[in-house]
């Protein structure tokens, strides 16, 4: 049977909503880059170990991951417009008590409150799951598009706030963050105003259902390992995210260097994010999972072997393109295999795991760094979690396959 879709769900308007939603998620974003970028400049002004200096963005990876689950529910009961609205009005606050910070300790918890647990979250969870009730053909495609966001914000932001930080500081560079994200996401919030349909459903059943089970795990259980997947897999991406830019000025290339690398690194995983798409909706989500992070663990091995200045360039760009599926590839999972009423705070229970596995991966990498003096023990460190995410990854495709075979 054809469900009835409500008007503007898979139709231009739902395209639109998908564009707007990918600008927003690309501001909301910067609340979850600049501090990567700002790290050399903040660690040196506060004369901090590299272990502490990595504490505001544990914090702000902490913030985001319980926004998505704490805003992702209030977007669920008055829809996305209030929460961008306060998204946008503390970005735009805890920018500046960043900026005016006269401590270590005030600069993370202004990352931690006002800029991630109040703003950068709602820009990503509580988006994503917005965008996926206005899409069922191509569901996988419009939520990595709008995953993607965030990725264009780390290929957008880094190089630009590295500039200003370069040339005004980093205070001045965070009190021009506060007047860009309160200018776009403020009056962005407001196009968004039409809430998100009710999606209409066959008798005696949901429009989209699950199409299958796990052989011998409950629903429970497989929540469980998708959120050990993504602490596992975001605990290794962390490694070059967080720290490529202090790593090139170890090496003696400059955070300016680094700052590119970055960029690029971003600028592939849109690439990236957006190809996961096309292939999720051909061999479903858990063997896009299982790809990304097999290539992605291929990447790590290969920064161990190469630190040349051009060698970093090329690792950086695959790691990126190898990497950038994976978090989307949570979302459509839930999507596929779970009842949709309950999508919006599964997608926030999964996506917060993989936040919390970046701060857990960004602190882990300062402290081992601290520990040894270099960064080779913090790559081998992501590589072992990088199998563990693999590991989930093939025993759910294995057990989901075996149902398949069952119900054939």
């Amino acid at each position: 049977m054809t469900p009835t879709r409500p008007d503007g769900v898979d139709g231009p308007y739902a395209w639109m909503r998908l564009a707007l939603s990918v600008l927003l998620c690309t501001m909301g974003g910067l609340g979850m880059w600049s501090v990567v970028v700002a790290l050399p400049a903040v660690q040196a002004e506060f004369a901090v170990a590299r272990g502490s200096a990595s504490i505001p963005y544990t914090l702000t990876m902490i913030g985001v991951a319980a926004g998505n689950i704490l805003m992702g529910r209030v977007t669920d009961r008055v829809g996305i417009v209030p929460p961008l609205l306060v998204a946008g009005a503390s970005l735009g606050v805890g920018y500046v008590l960043a900026a005016e910070a006269g401590s270590l300790t005030v600069f993370a918890l202004a990352y931690f409150l006002p800029i991630a647990l109040l703003g950068s979250s709602i820009t990503f969870g509580p988006l994503m799951a917005d965008v996926s009730h206005w899409f069922v053909r191509r569901r996988g495609l419009a939520l990595s598009i709008c995953a993607a966001g965030n990725y264009l914000a780390g290929a957008i932001w880094p190089p630009l706030l590295a500039a200003s930080i370069a040339r005004y500081g980093w205070r001045e560079t965070h009190l021009f963050a506060a007047v860009l994200c309160a200018t776009i996401i403020l009056p962005g919030a407001l196009l968004l105003r039409r809430r998100a349909p009710e999606l209409a459903a066959p008798a005696g059943g949901e429009m989209r259902a699950p199409r299958f089970g796990f052989d011998g795990l409950s629903p429970g259980a497989v929540q469980v390992l998708l959120c050990i997947a993504g602490v596992a897999c975001c605990v290794a991406m962390a490694m070059p995210q967080v720290h490529l830019v202090a790593y090139c000025g170890d090496l003696g290339f400059g955070p300016a260097q680094g700052a590119q690398m970055l960029s690029l690194m971003l600028a592939f995983g849109v690439v990236s994010r957006v190809g996961s798409g096309f292939v999720a909706d051909h061999i479903g989500g858990l063997a896009t999972l299982l790809l990304g992070s097999l290539l992605q663990l291929l990447a790590l091995v290969l920064y161990l072997g190469f630190d040349g200045l051009t060698s970093l360039y090329v690792v950086s760009a695959l790691f990126g393109l190898f990497q950038g599926g994976i978090v989307p590839s949570y979302a459509i999972i839930v999507r596929e295999y779970f009842p949709s009423r309950e999508a919006g705070a599964r997608i926030g229970m999964v996506l917060t795991a993989t936040m919390l596995g970046m701060a857990l991966g960004g602190w882990m990498s300062g402290v081992i760094f601290d520990a040894t003096g270099s960064y080779r023990a913090a790559f081998a460190n992501g590589i072992g979690w990088n199998v563990l995410n693999a590991g989930v990854a093939l025993l759910l495709l294995w057990r989901a396959g075996r149902t398949v075979v069952a119900a054939a």
